[in-house]
């Protein structure tokens, strides 16, 4: 091959990060030189140096060609693939191997006159052959090819020697030491004066690491493409589970028939900014056959379809509890031995509160909850928690129930954890009692919970929230 063609080449460096491109370029920039090289060098079958030369630039050709995939593959990372034809049945794997994805070369020629073949030192070893054996025939040939490949070498080496077809494909040869190896052959024929077929000659490239650092690649991005699959339907089936058990929370609650005025009731859920997948927050308020209401919050560690479909369990649990009369600590107790009894144990907090329009009373208790914050007359504080763990963190745990009197106009506000982000609970607390001068003036539940997520609702979270508003009626 000219020397030109590699003149003025920078010395190999150690590519830096962002280099790739560049490298992208300057392959490609080679390929259209030695593409240049081989058209230059004609198709002229009586000169054996230009036919070498011809087949070397055949063989760069397609070396660059490999080198540009993979250099394009290092830059885009794994994209998701276009769809393709089913592939045939997968072959055997090839023989492990580390090293250059540039391949070893190796040539050969027959001579079909007077029988004869010869072989360069390089294809010996890619065959696996003894160097002091002598080179296989044609006819020999395809006892070193993998049994399901011989016929395809079979009808190219025919097409070539009786067509005059060039040679151009890949095939397994299995070596004396068991190893499989993956072989691409470009070969032609050389014709005699009166048009005959006089001999074949070939070049053969080892291309199995190129072609197991492809598969790895195809592998590896159609095992994301399914992840990212998997991920999008648990999702989905997550926000449609989500969303068919909670309350619509746009707007304010609404109970059947208009329901009666004792509270005003609005909530809000704000999802996760890092993690597309649904956490187990939850938020209820129902009327109880009694005339009294169920206010909950509650929160089941986790992400994804299982962890919602058990926050739907926990919450039809507590409504059916609630609707039979279970006061809210026992509640709470038949919750906890629920979650412990669970094929796929889980932790969980919650708050239950129970209020009783005649009496103004609250009635409550909670699980390792923040507890529900009362607003009055433009101040707020805290309830005082009863006694209550986490629920499935010990079997047999008993909780504490609490009462506090309310006054028409009080506002209360129950949250889960997440809603105001990277605080600690006390310090989300100070910050939500802090809006207390803006609850102050006489406001709707629904203009309280947007006054909260207008300061809350915008900052990155790392986990889901829902917040529930009830503002007493007179």
């Amino acid at each position: 091959m000219p020397s030109h063609v590699f003149a003025d080449r920078p010395s190999a460096q150690p590519p830096e990060r962002g280099s790739v491109e560049a490298l992208i370029t300057q392959t490609r920039r080679l390929r259209g030189e030695v593409d240049a090289v081989r058209r230059d060098t004609g198709p002229d079958q009586s000169d054996p140096q230009g036919r070498w030369q011809r087949a070397l630039c055949d063989l760069a050709v397609h070396q660059l060609n490999d080198l540009d995939e993979h250099l394009a593959q290092l830059r885009d990372g794994p994209v998701e693939p276009a769809v393709e034809p089913a592939a045939p049945a997968v072959p055997p794997p090839l023989e492990p191997q580390r090293g250059s994805l540039l391949s070893r070369v190796g040539s050969a020629e027959w001579n079909l006159l007077n029988d004869e073949a010869s072989w360069s030192g390089e294809l010996y070893h890619i065959l696996g052959r003894d160097p002091q054996a002598p080179p296989l025939s044609l006819d020999e040939l395809p006892s070193l090819v993998h049994v399901d490949d011989q016929p395809m070498l079979t009808a190219m080496v025919t097409d070539c020697l009786i067509d005059g077809k060039p040679i151009d494909g890949e095939f397994r040869i299995v070596r004396t030491d068991g190893g499989v190896r993956q072989v691409h052959m470009m070969g032609e024929p050389v014709l005699a004066a009166d048009g005959s077929t006089a001999s074949m000659w070939a070049v053969l490239r080892d291309v199995s690491e190129l072609r197991r650092s492809q598969r790895v690649v195809r592998e590896t991005r159609d095992s994301l493409q399914r992840q990212r699959h998997i991920a999008q339907t648990e999702h989905r089936l997550a926000v449609e589970l989500q969303e068919a058990v909670l309350p619509p929370w746009r707007g304010s609650l609404r109970f059947p028939h208009g329901g009666p005025a004792a509270l005003d009731l609005a909530a809000h859920y704000l999802p996760s900014s890092t993690s597309s997948l649904i956490g187990g927050d939850w938020y209820d308020a129902m009327e109880l056959p009694d005339g009294q209401f169920l206010l909950s919050v509650g929160d089941l560690t986790g992400h994804g379809v299982t962890v919602t479909s058990g926050m739907a369990m926990l919450l039809g649990a507590v409504r059916g509890m609630a609707v039979a009369g279970v006061p809210p600590a026992q509640l709470m107790g038949w919750l906890n031995q629920l979650l412990d009894t669970t094929a796929q144990p889980a932790l969980g907090s919650a708050v239950c509160c129970q209020y009783t329009p005649a009496t103004h009373t609250l009635s409550w208790a909670q699980a390792g909850h923040p507890a529900p914050l009362l607003f009055r007359d433009g101040t707020g504080r805290a309830l005082t928690p009863p006694g209550g763990v986490i629920l499935g963190a010990t079997s047999g745990a008993t909780y504490e129930q609490a009462e506090e009197q309310l006054e028409p106009g009080d506002l209360l506000l129950l949250h889960t954890d997440g809603l105001v982000p990277r605080r600690t609970r006390d310090a989300a607390t100070s910050r939500l009692l802090a809006l207390a001068p803006r609850f102050r003036d006489p406001r709707g539940a629904q203009d309280c919970v947007r006054t909260v997520v207008e300061e809350f609702g915008v900052a990155p979270r790392e986990d889901d929230a829902c917040l529930l508003i009830a503002r007493v009626n007179s």
